[in-house]
């Protein structure tokens, strides 16, 4: 075998993970197989996933690939890195190590320094196909494009690859390399269903601060609608997932694909039941009606904030009442909605924090995620506070989601004010349940909230 592809996530070693137990696979690493496959360069996959780092490595001694291409973002980074330190000795043949993933583009350095050989900074599929065959061929890396390498102990990086313009020509992913039935029956076992992922586009056009667009950069690029069709299709027949599950950030940013979408999924009795993400000002009553009929149940609708003002220091660009709208007007509908939320953004203040507790009461999502805001290298966030970091660890041994900064208040506040949302807001629906509620549990969740908002207090 010449080329390994993997990447370094071990569901037994996540323990938020175990208990959560909704694993998908790695979709980039298998579009990245399948364009291989395509031209005639064989692959071999090996998902960590359902494995441990000693599998994985007893596996690369067998195999002794001559190149091993890893996938790495912020949550696997530490592993990656000890991955690499691990393989870079005379035991593994010492094997050509190609790093990708949003992670490398902004920490060229730091990868390289860790022993890496190669960097793939954005899309992966066309770099990695020229530069395997460089590797394999002796070849001039100087003339890849989209990559970053030593030489001399410089750190060399050609121009940025062209992005992909049409995605028609991109092969679906080689799902053919994965324990696919590991992947169903987890959902299943621990959920009554199982999910699994499509991507339908490339790239976001909006500038949320916080927001990463280290691969696929602020554009918008698209599968055409009758090939995504085709793709539902071909899992219902081959894997029948109870569920789908489109990755794409912005799903209904085109209202053109998306009735040509409906059109085709119709068509072709490709319906499975599906979720995805949205933006509220790119819903009405019409693309609502349009993704119910295709089979959707769940919208997650962006927010971040019920602040108006931290909305717009994010520069979401969305107005927060039409965000409450649209949540209300897709609950009527009968699908289910969800949201994410996050505090402690630079100049969030106790109002702020409140309002957004009165958002997510008015609102009433089925679902909601939370958390501490934090800044990603590379981000206008990181940018704006980089000079008020308080807290920077090592960067082999820690990830940015610990990088701290100057904030309003201190960030045990916010640890504490997290908790007064959740608390909040469950307890004010338990009370909307009536004679249905269970009273002690009203009475706990108040009382949860109370603790937390006292030792806010005490943290300011």
């Amino acid at each position: 075998m010449s080329i390994l592809l993997t990447h370094a996530y071990y569901l037994s070693a996540d323990p938020k993970e175990q208990k959560i137990m909704k694993p998908y696979p790695p979709l980039g690493l298998l579009y990245v197989s399948g364009y291989l496959l395509s031209k005639n360069i064989s692959n071999d996959v090996f998902d960590s996933t359902f494995s441990s780092k000693a599998e994985q490595l007893n596996f690369i001694l067998e195999k002794q690939p001559k190149v091993i291409a890893i996938y790495t973002n912020l949550m696997t980074k530490i592993e990656v890195v000890s991955l690499i330190k691990i393989l870079k000795s005379e035991s593994y043949g010492f094997p050509k190590i190609i790093l990708g993933g949003p992670d490398v583009t902004y920490n060229i350095d730091n990868y390289l320094n860790t022993g890496a050989d190669f960097l793939v900074i954005g899309e992966g599929e066309e770099t990695t196909f020229e530069l395997y065959n460089a590797i394999m061929n002796q070849g001039n890396f100087h003339e890849i494009n989209g990559i970053a390498f030593k030489e001399n102990n410089l750190i060399i990086q050609p121009p940025a690859r062209t992005k992909f313009r049409e995605l028609d020509d991109l092969p679906l992913p080689n799902r053919d390399a994965i324990p696919n039935e590991k992947y169903l029956s987890t959902w299943k076992k621990n959920h009554g269903e199982s999910s699994m992922t499509i991507s339908t586009q490339r790239g976001c056009p909006y500038t949320c601060k916080w927001c990463s667009t280290a691969v696929y950069g602020q554009s918008y690029r698209r599968r055409p609608a009758h090939l995504v069709a085709q793709e539902m299709k071909m899992l219902k027949d081959q894997y029948q997932p109870d569920a789908i599950w489109f990755v794409d950030d912005v799903f209904t940013i085109s209202h053109k694909w998306l009735t040509a979408f409906h059109e085709e999924v119709v068509k072709q009795n490709a319906q499975i039941r599906f979720e995805c993400i949205t933006r509220a000002e790119r819903l009405n009553e019409e693309i609502l009606r349009l993704l119910k009929e295709a089979g959707c149940f769940r919208i997650w609708i962006g927010a971040e904030s019920g602040s108006q003002k931290i909305i717009d220091l994010m520069d979401r660009r969305v107005d927060v009442n039409h965000v409450k709208k649209m949540i209300q007007d897709t609950n009527a509908l009968g699908i289910e909605t969800g949201t994410f939320i996050m505090v402690g953004y630079p100049g969030e203040t106790e109002d702020d924090i409140n309002e957004t507790i009165q958002y997510l009461k008015d609102a009433n999502p089925t679902q909601y995620t939370i958390t501490i805001a934090y800044p990603i290298k590379g981000t206008s966030l990181y940018t704006e506070i980089e000079n008020d970091i308080t807290i920077k660890p090592d960067w082999q041994t820690s990830t940015d989601r610990q990088i701290d900064f100057k904030r309003k208040y201190s960030r045990k506040y916010y640890d504490y004010a997290v908790r007064k949302v959740v608390n909040e807001v469950e307890f004010h629906r338990e009370l909307i349940k009536g004679k249905q509620s269970n009273v002690l549990k009203i009475l706990k969740l108040k009382t949860k909230s109370i603790v937390a908002n006292t030792l806010m207090t005490l943290h300011k």
